[in-house]
């Protein structure tokens, strides 16, 4: 389902997407998706939310989540910078 979702997003935008599974709890994911800027992100949903399979896999994905730890939110942060040993 990620892979047919993602292949979606990649048509309309470039995404660099990560996916982090709780330690403490398996059921528990992450997902964290980078683009290019707000602007381009804006765009690219306007016309992503208009794709029929899109909405079709969020339905499929919201029918198998279990149903007491059915939460999915959304949030939306700003790269401020990214620091490396190397």
């Amino acid at each position: 389902m990620q892979q047919k979702v993602g292949d979606i997003y990649r048509k309309y935008i470039d995404v660099e997407t990560t996916y982090l599974q709780s330690k403490e709890n398996p059921l528990k994911w992450m997902e964290i998706a980078k683009y290019e800027s707000e602007e381009e992100y804006q765009k690219a949903m306007a016309l992503i939310n208009k794709e029929n399979e899109i909405l079709e896999l969020f339905k499929s994905f919201e029918a198998i989540l279990l149903s007491d730890t059915n939460m999915v939110g959304e949030e939306d942060f700003l790269y401020v910078k990214e620091i490396s040993n190397s």
